[in-house]
């Protein structure tokens, strides 16, 4: 299913580049996945830029806010979860011993939103749709297709969101001591989670988007051209699919992953 019209609550819907150069993130991303971006005016002479895919929303970027460079914030993804209502998913999280970032907020006649921060550390966002559901389209070359957690306190991170979403928590054994935990939003995959390990040095707990490729390795080289650096080089996940970590080309980390079969 690559056609979406609405998104069941606690689904995560939309990725959203914030970007200390708009218009460089704008020229690597539309080259990598081959995204028509186009610059939609909003608040004092600022835009905000809406990538399609075939005429298809697929994410969004815009340029950080002073604030958020004074405050040495850097290039990354935000992730948004779909809910229901966003005042009462934030007084649950503050409940269960999450931080608000930002407070629950209207965005024209879009939708409204708040951005938390788990008890783990990992920051995420939550989107009651208005006007606008998030993606049109997923799973497809160059759009959303996974989220993923990676946490120093597992325990702490499956407690939190089964929780606050509803979530069931499917442990899978990896091999070499790794346990990988795939969220189940009813009957549908929704997110995954891993733990952070002593060789990834300093690493806070933080949440990943996955970008859907045609070809793991073509979409590395072409990302390393524009002035993206591997993070984590083409690796195969047994009857899953072959996948990368990259920094774009201002440090933004995201994921590519050449599924073996597309979801459903």
């Amino acid at each position: 299913m690559s056609e979406m019209t609405e998104y069941k609550p606690g689904t995560f819907c939309w990725p959203e580049l914030v970007a200390s150069d708009l218009g460089k993130a704008k020229d690597f991303y539309s080259k990598l996945f081959g995204w028509d971006i186009t610059d939609v005016p909003i608040a004092d002479d600022n835009v905000y830029s809406m990538a399609s895919i075939g005429g298809r929303e697929a994410g969004g970027l815009y340029q950080m806010w002073p604030e958020q460079a004074e405050q040495g914030i850097p290039t990354h993804w935000a992730n948004y979860v779909s809910v229901a209502n966003v005042d009462e998913v934030v007084k649950k999280a503050e409940t269960l011993g999450a931080n608000i970032i930002v407070e629950p907020m209207d965005v024209f006649d879009a939708g409204r939103m708040a951005v938390i921060m788990d008890p783990t550390g990992a920051v995420f966002s939550i989107w009651q749709a208005g006007k606008h559901i998030g993606a049109r389209v997923v799973n497809e070359h160059g759009a959303l297709v996974w989220n993923e957690i990676a946490t120093k306190d597992t325990d702490k991170a499956k407690e939190f969101y089964t929780e606050l979403f509803g979530w069931e928590a499917d442990e899978m054994d990896m091999g070499d001591g790794m346990i990988y935990t795939a969220f189940m939003n009813a009957d549908r995959p929704a997110a995954g989670m891993m733990a952070i390990t002593s060789d990834m040095g300093d690493m806070p707990s933080v949440w990943s988007v996955y970008f859907a490729v045609d070809d793991c390795d073509k979409s590395v080289e072409e990302a390393k051209s524009l002035g993206g650096e591997v993070v984590v080089p083409p690796t195969d996940i047994p009857e899953v699919g072959r996948f990368s970590y990259l920094k774009d080309s201002q440090g933004g980390v995201f994921a590519i992953i050449k599924l073996i079969k597309q979801p459903d």
